[in-house]
């Protein structure tokens, strides 16, 4: 008879499990498309110009993300100054264009007031195939906007129609949504890495 696993067996088995198909999808990520982006980000925030980000749901707080770690924690190691902005922080604005327009022309009409044919935007969309995410692509290749897409699923419209794709093939909303958030975190740090002030004691320990 087969011995009955207790929940802290069950719990590391389901855990190692996790990190097992993390680290497998995330391993086959295309790196040149990753160095694509990076080198976009930098050239970007070195140029002076802005990074607008945006999502929906979970990928939305991720988006929200960006600011922190590429407005504050990449000034305070680095001389650069990233202007960075979410097109998901104006709670009150996206409820009004929602409410009296439609919620699929709340990243559209932001980006049709702010971004400029120089800045980028970063897109994170799991199924790539949002309806607000598809129609602010639409205006960006009308504008010549440069755009970074990190989906997951089949990457959807995300995946075919952003300048550079950065997809994970996987269908699972939290482990996509992992890996997003990781490279977002890895992106900044390899940034930061490569242009340490020369008086930063902080060093990046991997």
């Amino acid at each position: 008879m087969k011995k009955k696993q207790n929940s802290k067996e069950k719990l590391s088995s389901f855990y190692k499990k996790y990190l097992q198909t993390l680290v497998s999808v995330a391993s086959k990520i295309d790196i040149k498309n990753l160095d694509k982006a990076v080198n976009l980000i930098f050239n970007t925030i070195k140029k002076n110009n802005y990074i607008y980000v945006c999502g929906n749901g979970g990928s939305a707080a991720i988006a929200n993300h960006y600011i922190c770690d590429f407005f504050k924690q990449l000034s305070k190691n680095t001389d650069l100054k990233a202007r960075i902005r979410s097109l998901n922080s104006d709670n009150y604005l996206i409820s009004a264009i929602s409410n009296d327009i439609s919620h699929d022309q709340v990243f559209k009409i932001q980006a049709e007031r702010y971004i400029e044919k120089k800045d980028i935007l970063i897109l994170i969309s799991s199924s790539g195939n949002s309806k607000n995410i598809k129609e602010v692509l639409k205006l960006c290749k009308i504008k010549k906007i440069k755009t970074i897409g990190f989906s997951n699923f089949t990457g959807g419209y995300l995946k075919k129609n952003c300048n550079i794709s950065i997809h994970s093939n996987i269908n699972n909303y939290g482990i996509g949504e992992d890996i997003n958030h990781i490279l977002m975190h890895m992106m900044m740090q390899y940034i930061t890495t490569e242009n340490l002030k020369s008086t930063s004691k902080k060093k990046i320990i991997l």
